[in-house]
């Protein structure tokens, strides 16, 4: 039976983000614990693969335009394939930092080189295709802490037994990662018998980020990305001053999670039909405004719909902004346009949380939220005013249609 190569990207999506996730969620806090680290520690080990993301998806994306798609997302299912067996041997607090450097450039390497691939496979149809892609690592980011979870209650009295089995879950899966990355094939280099030259790389990079459109978009995209972070760090607290229990700030967050899966292929094929410009901006209007009731909802319901609704306007931008900037790109240079969003996106969901927790010491956390979507407004403003039409010249070798 023949299994598409889009399919196949997209289970090895899945599997590469199970087993990022559950390297960390919730086992990584534990473990910082069990090291003898403190809060401090976890959060500035827990950050670790967030820097890697900023410092090495650009790189990433620009190699690939170079050398190829396939190579990198097999250079990136190699660590994938032998970080997780490296949790084991960790006795000292500077070795996992050291783990979780080396494991953050499997998910910097991965993501916008597969976003790149999903790019070059399709014209028509992208922004769904992105959409699919993106649900099918979403899949995998809401199993991991499930996994993950239950390994370390099954192992409740032996804490060490715990951790060797969520990292045996974890590289295992990394495994089948790498094992699968061979089957994928590179379209742009498959198209092509004799390949034509490409601009050096500086060139190549100063037409992106002299591009308004793309940097515009971006931007957009990492201000969702910061209200985002805003949630996930503060909608616990803002729930339990609202009276919730545990399992009802576990409903309302999931529910997010799961709307976005849901909603993203949606969403992606009304941009394909309808335009993403507008898309994105009415989207970042909607995200906002959504954000900013969580300042004064004060009801397990009211907090629900607000969760669900969020993931709703979430992936209007998302799902529209990722296909918009390959659209406005050339094809060689989908994979340094997917590292230059990667990069910047990684910037905006640090800055969340951080930028959240210095409102909320000062002003109280509802304003945390307020701030939120006063970025997301402003930026969502600003992409209106600057966005740029695609460009005539979008790509140098049509991409194949596979359908």
């Amino acid at each position: 039976m023949h299994i598409s190569p889009f399919k196949i990207l997209c289970g090895v999506g899945l599997l590469a983000i199970f087993s990022s996730t559950i390297s960390k969620s919730p086992a990584l806090p534990l473990f910082v614990s069990h090291l003898g680290g403190g809060p401090a520690a976890v959060g500035l080990i827990a950050s670790i693969s967030a820097v890697t993301g900023i410092l090495f998806s650009f790189p990433a994306g620009l190699l690939s335009d170079r050398i190829g798609r396939k190579r990198m997302l097999v250079f990136s299912a190699i660590i994938f394939a032998t970080a997780p067996f490296l949790y084991p041997a960790v006795q000292e607090l500077w070795q996992l930092a050291l783990v979780r450097f080396y494991h953050g450039l499997a998910t910097a390497i991965f993501v916008p080189v597969a976003m790149a691939m999903v790019s070059d496979l399709f014209q028509e149809g992208r922004g769904e295709k992105m959409g699919w892609f993106s649900s099918a690592t979403l899949l995998g980011r809401f199993m991991a802490p499930v996994m993950g979870g239950a390994a370390l209650g099954f192992y409740a009295q032996d804490q060490e037994a715990g951790f060797r089995l969520v990292y045996l879950v974890c590289g295992i899966a990394g495994v089948v990662v790498f094992s699968s990355s061979f089957l994928l094939t590179d379209p742009n280099q498959d198209s092509r018998t004799t390949p034509a030259p490409l601009p050096h790389w500086r060139e190549g990079t100063k037409e992106l980020f002299a591009n308004r459109g793309i940097m515009m978009t971006c931007g957009v995209q990492a201000a969702i990305l910061f209200a985002y972070g805003i949630f996930e760090t503060f909608l616990p607290a803002r729930a339990i001053l609202a009276g919730l229990n545990p399992y009802q700030i576990g409903l309302c967050l999931s529910s997010q999670v799961i709307t976005i899966a849901l909603a993203k292929p949606v969403m992606g094929r009304f941009s394909d039909r309808h335009g993403r410009p507008q898309q994105i901006f009415f989207g970042a209007i909607a995200a906002g405004t959504c954000i900013a009731f969580f300042s004064i909802a004060g009801s397990f319901v009211s907090l629900l719909i607000l969760s669900i609704l969020l993931g709703l306007t979430i992936s209007m931008v998302t799902s529209a902004s990722a296909a918009h900037i390959a659209d406005l790109s050339k094809a060689s240079a989908h994979g340094s346009a997917m590292g230059i969003l990667g990069s910047i996106m990684d910037m905006g969901h640090s800055l969340g949380p951080l930028m959240g927790g210095l409102i909320a010491a000062s002003l109280g956390l509802p304003a945390s939220f307020l701030g939120a979507c006063a970025v997301l407004v402003a930026t969502g403003l600003l992409f209106f005013v600057f966005q740029s039409k695609p460009d005539t010249d979008t790509s140098a070798i049509p991409p194949p249609n596979t359908r």
